[in-house]
């Protein structure tokens, strides 16, 4: 897949960082609800992280690691 993830750098309301994608050259941010696009560009300090770091991530955010392939595609 084409997608790329980055973890932007923690802070109060979330410890381990917000997990980041790049599909297609769109920025999106994990939320409750599902993927956010992001306007702009990629926040600073949120560098990138392999495939394998971010399923790290969702199991110690309890989440599923199935939302990494449901990325969305840009239109």
């Amino acid at each position: 897949m084409d997608i790329r993830f980055l973890r932007a750098e923690p802070t109060m309301a979330h410890p381990r960082g917000r997990l980041l994608a790049v599909r297609g050259g769109r920025l999106h941010v994990w939320a409750p609800d599902g993927w956010d696009v992001v306007g702009g560009t990629r926040p600073e300090g949120a560098r990138p992280i392999s495939r394998a770091e971010a399923e790290e991530w969702c199991r110690a955010e309890g989440v599923d690691e199935a939302v990494l392939d449901t990325v969305p595609r840009p239109v």
